[in-house]
């Protein structure tokens, strides 16, 4: 039990970790010097790098995100078969239960991590593409259809935060559609809350009409060596 327990806590740190390494922070300073989080929206995903360094970067640092997510949620999946075939998993664990469990809190842990970075101060992004990760792992159908909610949104509207927030409401609904365990339900509920909050600066813009719009770039100053 104490191995099996170890186990456990140490993929949720480890999930922790992975949303923490700072992808947009590191390179926007190696390709531009600056400290994203003073620039734009101060967040450090792709959504303020693209605007502040272009499509690339942008697109660079979305897909790094997005395979944290992935990764922090495989590390789960490798875990339990790896603690049966070692006898490491206690005869109370029904690995069908807990592993959805197990899951949902390296998921959330890897949340935690892109907003709250440990390398960061405890600062960091507002989440998206790790979710995405995260949910890309738990069930690609549940990811694809929150996918297409989000691309609906910002075709209609070119404003990704807007976008986002309809994406982070449509995950746990679409959990439920889609008959997922009532673990991965809870963290679109929870998940998709935190992600609405981690976007309360960008609702006030919306509100007062001044949220940037798809394409529209920050002007930034390169830091002189």
């Amino acid at each position: 039990m104490t191995i099996w327990l170890s186990l456990c806590a140490a993929s949720v740190v480890l999930a922790y970790l992975l949303g923490s390494i700072p992808t947009g922070y590191t390179a926007v300073k190696l390709l531009k010097g600056i400290d994203i989080r003073e620039v734009g929206s101060g967040s450090t995903g792709a959504t303020n790098v693209l605007r502040t360094l272009g499509k690339g970067p942008g697109a660079f640092v979305l897909a790094v995100d997005c395979l944290k997510g992935v990764l922090a949620i495989f590390l789960v999946y490798w875990l339990f078969p790896l603690a049966t075939t070692q006898n490491w998993l206690p005869t109370t664990v029904n690995p069908e239960i807990w592993q959805p469990w197990m899951v949902t809190f390296a998921g959330f842990a890897a949340v935690l991590g892109h907003s709250k970075s440990i390398f960061l101060g405890f600062s960091g992004g507002k989440s998206v593409a790790t979710s995405l990760g995260i949910l890309l792992a738990m069930n690609w159908q549940v990811a694809l259809a929150t996918m297409g909610v989000f691309a609906l949104v910002v075709a209609i509207s070119r404003i990704v935060s807007l976008s986002s927030i309809s994406g982070a409401i449509a995950v746990s609904i679409l959990m439920y559609i889609f008959h997922q365990p009532l673990a991965y339900i809870l963290f679109g509920v929870a998940g998709g809350l935190y992600v609405i909050l981690r976007h309360r600066s960008n609702i006030e813009r919306l509100l007062a009409g001044t949220e940037p719009k798809l394409g529209q770039k920050v002007e930034v100053e390169v830091e002189q060596a």
